[in-house]
């Protein structure tokens, strides 16, 4: 006999789901707490980077008039005359204030090396640092992934055992060396490439001439950034599809016949890009600030040879620039990288 009280009608009941609108209200505002959450460390991260890009270049940068008068002498008065046009006169908490506003205007100041504005500099420089890094970072990121998606599918081979050994090695070997190396044979002995800078003399300047002359001088810069991070992502990828190798949704595509490639290309590698996310938005980040000691070798005219310059002269406006400039594009890299990771990992959007 079949019991059709209420109480069995709402115990039938129970194991219902939501509606859909109060599951996508739950969702809605658990992406809504999750970007509040991940927005406020940002801002509070890039809140310490401007405390600290102030202060610390104040102690380590030295008197800014000793700076500017370094060629010329003058007379107590003028020291406290520029004292006062550049408001080192006034209280440090004013001094501070006057920085904050500046910078999140996008005023920097005024660079006491080039006596330009610090923000036309930036500018200038910017597309150099993009072209070398840029390049140097898809590339990078293609030849790891690339490489370490086949030496973990090949655990113990020949091909993983060499691809890990020469990575590492070049991993920890210094760039300026690595630099130093290439120039020596590719630069002097073979005379194959240039050694300084981004264009030649008398380059003609129509754009093809200027755009093979500019690519003439970013191979070795290139090659010599690339061969140093390559590994990082190689060994990340390689650990990723040793994670998902025994994986049974591997076994399954095996199963239905598919061949060991493109079980690897189709279904191992695209599961285990997904730890390598934050690596590559980090990458992204450091675009901009990832090759000085590739630019000061090289004497690649972009944004990191710029800051190296800004250290010996020392340039205190310039330096606390670009200190902010490095330190905001990573903490904005991750901050992407973390919203971007709710959409892809559902144990993300559960545990919101």
């Amino acid at each position: 006999m079949t019991d059709s009280s209420p109480s069995a009608d709402r115990d039938r009941q129970a194991p219902s789901a939501d509606p859909p609108e109060r599951r996508t209200g739950r969702i809605t505002t658990g992406f809504g707490r999750y970007l509040l959450k991940h927005v406020g460390g940002a801002a509070v991260s890039l809140l310490l980077v401007l405390f600290s890009s102030f202060f610390i270049f104040r102690l380590v940068a030295g008197d800014p008039i000793d700076q500017l008068t370094r060629e010329r002498p003058v007379t107590p008065e003028q020291r406290e005359a520029m004292r006062a046009e550049l408001g080192l006169d006034q209280p440090m908490w004013n001094q501070f204030i006057d920085y904050l506003t500046g910078t999140l205007t996008g005023d920097f100041g005024t660079s006491f090396q080039y006596r330009r504005p610090i923000f036309d500099l930036i500018v200038e420089r910017l597309p150099a640092t993009l072209l070398l890094s840029g390049t140097g970072v898809v590339l990078a990121v293609l030849l790891g992934f690339w490489i370490g998606s086949r030496a973990g599918w090949r655990q113990g081979s020949r091909f993983d055992r060499t691809q890990v050994t020469t990575g590492l090695l070049l991993y920890s070997a210094p760039t300026f060396w690595l630099g130093m190396i290439a120039i020596l044979v590719f630069a002097r002995s073979l005379e194959l490439f240039p050694v300084n800078g981004m264009r030649s003399p008398g380059t003609p300047d129509d754009f093809l001439s200027q755009a093979v002359d500019i690519g003439h001088h970013l191979v070795l810069p290139v090659l010599t950034y690339t061969a140093v991070v390559y590994a990082g992502y190689l060994m990340v990828m390689r650990s990723s599809i040793l994670d998902e190798r025994g994986s049974d949704y591997l076994t399954t595509a095996r199963a239905k016949g598919l061949r060991d490639d493109d079980v690897r290309r189709r279904h191992a590698v695209p599961n285990a890009l997904l730890p390598t996310i934050t690596l590559v938005f980090l990458a992204i980040g450091n675009i901009v600030n990832g090759a000085i000691v590739t630019e000061t070798v090289f004497s690649w005219p972009g944004l990191g040879r710029l800051f190296v310059q800004s250290i010996f002269y020392p340039d205190r406006p310039m330096l606390q620039a670009l200190f902010v400039l490095f330190s905001s594009t990573t903490i904005v890299a991750v901050l992407c990288a973390e919203i971007l990771y709710w959409f892809l990992d559902p144990r993300i959007r559960r545990a919101s």
